[in-house]
């Protein structure tokens, strides 16, 4: 057995390169079964907001000077 990754034998470099694979797929596969059911009845529609009349808001009766 190597303990390090720069003595590993050509074998060892490939049971590494496999089992990350084998992760990999692993992951993609729950990420795409993670989703459930259809995407009926999730349909988003857009909102209008139509602009009115400007309005002066103000946080402060403190008087400007200048």
């Amino acid at each position: 057995m190597n303990h390090s990754i720069y003595s590993a034998d050509r074998s060892t470099h490939l049971k590494i390169v496999v089992v990350a694979l084998l992760a990999g797929v692993a992951v993609a596969g729950l990420g795409f079964t993670a989703r459930t059911g259809s995407d009926e009845g999730l349909t988003q529609t857009a909102r209008v907001i139509k602009a009115g009349k400007p309005v002066v808001v103000t946080s402060s009766d403190a008087s400007l000077v200048r």
